[in-house]
């Protein structure tokens, strides 16, 4: 008895399917990627402080394509400063770019961190031609007001 199969009818097993067959065409569709558009010139932002260096690539409009961190590239705590983790941080963007058909960039270096010449050199070892390098460290041009003069 355990075997028999309970009949059922024809408009009962149309239904289901139809309504699993929905089902998963909405999520085939909801996780459709976009095709990545192919760009020929950009820039590369790279910014360097005493605890971390960060890369993004942009499009020449300023849409963000890739970016990438020291910590994204595995590096914690003090190791994030280092000339090294720059270069390592500059080679895994530049691994995440490669299918886009990137070829001329401009590179633009803020900050004073330890990890920007690094990065640069990993930048011109890859292979892209360079365009300019333009270093855009904010400089204070006057500074803060000074303490009134003390009256004893």
């Amino acid at each position: 008895m355990a075997d028999e199969k309970i009949p059922t009818t024809q408009t009962e097993e149309t239904s289901s399917e139809a309504s699993t067959k929905d089902v998963s065409a909405k999520i085939k569709s909801s996780k459709k990627r976009k095709s990545k558009a192919k760009v020929t010139k950009g820039r590369i932002y790279i910014t360097s402080s005493y605890n971390n260096t960060i890369v993004s690539v942009t499009d020449t409009s300023g849409n963000v394509i890739a970016w990438g961190t020291a910590g994204r590239a595995g590096f914690k705590g003090s190791k994030k400063s280092t000339p090294y983790a720059g270069g390592k941080t500059m080679e895994d963007v530049l691994g995440r770019i490669r299918d886009r058909g990137l070829a001329e960039v401009d590179v633009l270096i803020r900050g004073i961190g330890s990890g920007r010449e690094s990065a640069v050199r990993a930048l011109q070892g890859s292979g892209l031609s360079v365009l300019s390098i333009k270093d855009l460290t904010p400089t204070p041009h006057g500074g803060v007001r000074p303490k009134k003069v003390r009256r004893v």
